[in-house]
């Protein structure tokens, strides 16, 4: 066990070249507006290291395998929350592919996100995401009928006059029968030939990459489970903590200032809640939310400095679930409030005798 364990740590290790050559406290030049934020991206710009952040990242799952295989209930309950996890922050990592920011070539970002991220975990091609992401979610972010994201809440039961067990199940929804369906579609869809021939046998590459290191426990445990229930929810409470859904305030003027009445800030007074959740569920700048939506082209590494230079948006959250001003209490609140403010039709006048 102890081998597998130092291989995770290796990975690990291998990971921060990269966060170390983009670090802002690197170098004695100070970096003290958004302008110099982007001068030092652009000048730390390059093709190595992020291919060694997405090697770190898979050594490190396959690592994780191999205690699957070998750690017994135990090593497969550790191992399905970190896969997982694992999932959650490849995932952000080709998000900001999907930018074109990960590397200094977007093309070499755009490979890497498809072929070690993209394919390996059936989710939809670079161009469609980018598409969906980048030109319909960004420009119109809450605004229902024309943004995706908020259509997927609504499609999970997120929706005005919601009741309290059905807004309970919309927010685990991928937790659920139905949220699992749903999963199981989207996968099926995105690996379909109609899509491209060969992203089933991909994708069925990195299933036996785990069963020949780790078995099927590996498979089971540190494969599919994460794939199929864990990761998505995960990404879902990602999704939910984003923005201000249901209540967001329609204003003008700059980028800052439209996304600050939109988004949100979770836990801006816990430092210990938001370096967990950094680890974990809202990665590589995830946290920092309203900082990337007001500036979609700066690399994760320059959020928290951003959000230095630009402030906080309008709500800062203490909590996801726990607290008068969390985020669910919040949605569930607006939901309330957007039917209490349709007004009641008219009553008819009586018909004349």
């Amino acid at each position: 066990m102890l081998t597998y364990l130092s291989i995770i740590a290796a990975a690990i290790a291998v990971r921060q070249v990269d966060r170390w050559w983009f670090s802002p406290r690197r170098g004695k030049a100070p970096v003290t507006t958004r302008r110099d934020l982007v001068a030092l991206q652009r000048a730390r710009a390059n093709d190595i290291t992020p291919v060694l952040l997405m090697v770190g990242h898979w050594a490190e799952i396959g690592g994780w395998w191999a205690v699957a295989a070998h750690g017994g209930p135990v090593g497969w309950t550790v191992s399905a929350l970190a896969v997982a996890v694992k999932f959650r922050h490849l995932q952000e990592v080709s998000h900001f592919a999907v930018h074109g920011v990960l590397t200094r070539s977007p093309r070499l970002g755009t490979v890497l996100a498809e072929a070690l991220v993209h394919v390996p975990m059936g989710l939809v091609p670079v161009p469609v995401r980018r598409e969906r992401h980048v030109r319909q979610h960004h420009p119109n972010a809450t605004v229902a009928g024309v943004d995706p994201n908020l259509a997927d809440l609504e499609q999970a039961g997120l929706v005005p006059g919601v009741g309290t067990w059905r807004f309970a199940r919309g927010i685990v929804f991928p937790l659920t029968p139905a949220g699992l369906a749903d999963t199981c579609r989207s996968l099926a869809a995105n690996l379909a030939p109609s899509a491209s021939w060969w992203r089933l046998p991909a994708f069925g590459t990195a299933a036996t990459a785990a069963f020949l290191v780790g078995g099927w426990p590996a498979v089971l445990f540190a494969f599919t489970l994460p794939r199929l229930l864990i990761y998505p929810q995960l990404a879902w409470m990602s999704l939910i903590v984003e923005h201000r859904w249901f209540d967001a305030e329609p204003v003008s003027g700059s980028p800052a200032a439209v996304e600050a009445a939109r988004c949100l800030r979770l836990y801006p007074q816990s430092a210990a809640l938001a370096l967990l959740a950094r680890g974990t569920w809202l990665p590589y700048g995830d946290l920092f939310h309203y900082a990337h939506s007001a500036h979609p082209a700066v690399r994760w590494n320059y959020l928290p400095a951003l959000e230095r230079i630009i402030g906080m948006p309008h709500y800062t959250p203490s909590g996801l679930l726990a607290g008068s001003f969390a985020v669910v209490g919040h949605h569930r609140r607006a939901l309330c409030q957007l039917v209490s403010d349709v007004p009641s039709p008219a009553r008819s006048a009586p018909a004349a005798l």
